[in-house]
């Protein structure tokens, strides 16, 4: 390997720490509340559409879910839990109030909507109404 080759290695090398630096004084990895943001799936079959969304830890009495104006919003709140004295000394878990909103398709009966929470994954289903979402099949151009 040439000395340039080497060298570009280094410089690249701490640029990326450079750049990592400056992003976590912008956004530090942690706020004092903590930040929680679930991680979730959706899924369409030719009968329903349905969100399945991991909260490990959580209770079915921390999570709502609200319905307005074809859109859906998941909200809760995972807790942190310490003994008296504790005081976490790495903190890997999130944790804190989260909220995740979803636009309800045209094709979805809002009024089947169901929810069902098992080992810490919220499963929410809707049926489709079988009218075609004509908003998916618009045709854009290019120009």
């Amino acid at each position: 390997m040439s000395n340039f080759t080497i060298d570009i290695e280094k410089q690249l090398s701490k640029l990326g720490k450079d750049i990592q630096q400056f992003v976590e004084k912008i956004a530090p990895a942690e706020t004092a509340n903590g930040h929680f943001s679930p991680d979730c799936d959706i899924t369409e079959s030719s009968s329903t559409f349905s969100v399945m969304m991991d909260l490990p830890g959580m209770k079915k009495k921390q999570i709502k879910i609200e319905l307005k104006d074809r859109v859906m919003t998941v909200s809760g709140e995972r807790e942190l839990y310490l003994e008296d004295g504790e005081k976490r000394k790495k903190a890997e878990r999130k944790f804190g109030s989260f909220s995740r909103s979803f636009a309800i398709p045209q094709s979805a009966d809002e009024s089947s909507i169901s929810a069902t929470f098992s080992n810490g994954v919220l499963h929410i289903s809707l049926n489709k109404t079988g009218e075609e979402d004509e908003e998916s099949s618009k045709s854009i151009p290019i120009s």
